[in-house]
């Protein structure tokens, strides 16, 4: 990959739809990979074939020799019909929890206003990855006072007062900054370009004002490219937040800096 091929920039008016358009289906990406791993799990296997020899028995489905090849296709259906509900119970369970967080993610007011929250710090940014002028991912850093807030635009009780109109918003830099959204078009996951834009966005931040000392990112084994590519990165479990999905998939937050203050000062020399 050439240097005039790709080039990392900072968010435009112009890419609001398409980033918009991104950070939902970055959110939801993770329930046909949850889907996924939860049909093969043992346990859901195990049952699938439990299931379908019960009704097989009960149905007399068992295969035929005497009717010649097609009776041995006789306990297909039955595999079929359960394979069917147990698709239908996983994606179920599974997609409440990634529907709500992107419904949440795309009413918190760092998306509804992107062009004026990124620039409440000097720190803070949203940057576009494009190669041969072609979208290929974001990465957006926050390091407003405001960077671990968690609440959306529909939480008015919660939302703090600097959030409640996007006019007011205050300028200055937290000690913290916090990756809010991170993705990678699939077809170029596999060249490893992820790690050019996670290293351009680490190293504005630090390199942008003194004042930020950390670095967090909230990850799931779910999006494997996305979470290697931050542990490569030299980011360390802080703590598990939380699980979600029909198997308790977990939610890990990472911290870079503090402990990983070598790397940190890595960042600000390159």
């Amino acid at each position: 990959m050439t240097e005039a091929d790709a080039r990392i920039r900072l968010y435009e008016a112009s890419d609001d739809k398409r980033v918009k358009f991104s950070i939902g289906m970055a959110s939801m990406e993770g329930l046909a990979v949850a889907n996924r791993s939860a049909f093969f799990h043992p346990f859901t296997l195990s049952t699938w074939v439990a299931l379908s020899c019960i009704m097989i028995q009960y149905l007399n489905w068992w295969p035929r020799p005497e009717y010649g090849f097609l009776g041995y296709l006789q306990p297909f259906p039955a595999f079929g019909c359960w394979g069917a509900v147990i698709l239908y119970l996983m994606d179920w369970f599974n997609r409440p929890h990634f529907e709500d967080a992107s419904l949440d993610l795309l009413r918190r007011p760092d998306v509804a206003d992107i062009a004026n929250y990124y620039r409440r710090s000097p720190s803070s940014g949203l940057f576009i990855l494009e190669y041969a002028g072609k979208f290929v991912g974001l990465i957006a850093i926050d390091a407003s006072k405001d960077s671990q807030s968690q609440s959306t635009l529909m939480d008015k009780g919660k939302l703090p007062s600097s959030l409640k109109s996007k006019h007011t918003m205050p300028q200055g830099t937290s000690s913290v900054a916090t990756i809010r959204h991170f993705y990678i078009e699939e077809p170029y996951r596999k060249a490893g370009i992820q790690k050019d834009l996670l290293a351009h966005a680490i190293q504005h931040t630090f390199k942008a004002d003194n004042t930020v000392k950390e670095i967090k990112v909230t990850t799931t084994s779910l999006i494997l490219y996305a979470q290697k590519c931050i542990y490569d990165a030299g980011f360390a479990l802080e703590k598990p937040i939380g699980k979600f999905g029909v198997y308790g998939w977990k939610l890990d937050l990472l911290v870079l800096g503090g402990h990983s203050g070598k790397n940190k000062m890595l960042f600000r020399r390159s």
